[in-house]
């Protein structure tokens, strides 16, 4: 498997499809980490702590995956810095949204995270010259006054401006991390792409411990190791090489329309598991910012063809 950096010509129709599929189940499985996050911070772990232990056990993983495949890991020195950047962006990325789960509900703060694609569309156009259209002025428009109805909440008062500035950061640094994926021209498979990230990632949680003064806590019981393992699986390893996969064979902004199922994924465990409460305010604003994306990826699907 290679990326390439150009993903809307000369793609076979299965491979498209099979794209679409990888960004549908890679969606499902991002939008699943509030059901491992919040089950480990009620038994007491810290962000560091969740997140290094996600990143260590997933990483060891790949390293399995990879010895089987028995896939080389020697990179050049330019695959090394797109790599490099990779793994600082997905620290800043997953950092940023568990840090925003203890000041927001989860469903809430991943609906906002979800302007990505929208973001995505933007750096696209500013800095690759993609043509800016009424369709991205209009989803613009409709993930702003998405993001402002969420931030007011249920009407008993704002969102903490300090969570909402959280999770616009993990939602930039995603988008960035989609791009350069798919900008990046790395001709190696999304294993080895992933060995190296979430062994930065790994590093990154085991550095910020140190400064935050948040000594790495072990899982306490078996229930606690089932949750790390989740978030190791399902929206790590899982996540990852699927949303390359569907990035190189859908490209980047393509992609984004497939990941209306997160929020809608961390909407519907807030409200079943850890009985979140929305209101109209709520719902509305997370229809906005999925209209937001369905319109500026449908723009995008059009001028695929």
């Amino acid at each position: 498997m290679e990326l390439k950096s150009n993903v809307k010509k000369h793609i076979p129709q299965d491979k498209r499809v099979l794209g679409i599929l990888a960004g549908i189940i890679a969606a499902v499985c991002y939008g699943t980490n509030p059901l491992g996050a919040l089950k480990l911070y009620a038994e007491g772990m810290q962000t560091s702590s969740v997140l290094f232990y996600r990143f260590g056990l997933a990483w060891i993983i790949i390293c399995f995956v990879m010895l089987l495949r028995k896939e080389s890991i020697k990179v050049s020195l330019s695959e090394f810095k797109v790599l490099t950047g990779l793994g600082l962006l997905f620290i800043i990325s997953s950092l940023t949204l568990y840090m925003s789960f203890h000041l927001m509900a989860a469903g809430v703060a991943s609906t906002i995270l979800f302007t990505y694609p929208v973001m995505t569309a933007v750096i696209m156009a500013v800095f690759f010259h993609e043509k800016t259209s009424w369709e991205m002025l209009l989803s613009l428009l409709l993930s702003v006054v998405g993001v402002a109805l969420l931030y007011w909440g249920d009407g008993s008062g704002p969102l903490p401006m300090t969570g909402v500035v959280l999770v616009l950061v993990s939602a930039l640094s995603y988008a960035l991390y989609i791009i350069l994926v798919n900008k990046g021209n790395l001709k190696m498979s999304s294993f080895k792409i992933n060995f190296y990230v979430l062994f930065y990632c790994a590093l990154g949680m085991l550095i910020y411990s140190f400064i935050a003064g948040e000594p790495l806590t072990l899982p306490q019981n078996a229930a606690s190791w089932f949750y790390v393992g989740w978030l190791a699986i399902v929206p790590a390893i899982l996540a990852l090489v699927l949303m390359v996969y569907a990035a190189k064979y859908v490209g980047s902004t393509s992609t984004a329309i497939l990941g209306a199922l997160e929020p809608l994924t961390a909407v519907l465990i807030g409200i079943f598991i850890f009985d979140e409460a929305f209101s109209t305010s709520l719902v509305m604003g997370i229809i906005l910012i999925i209209s937001a994306v369905v319109l500026i990826v449908l723009k995008a699907a059009k001028s695929e063809h």
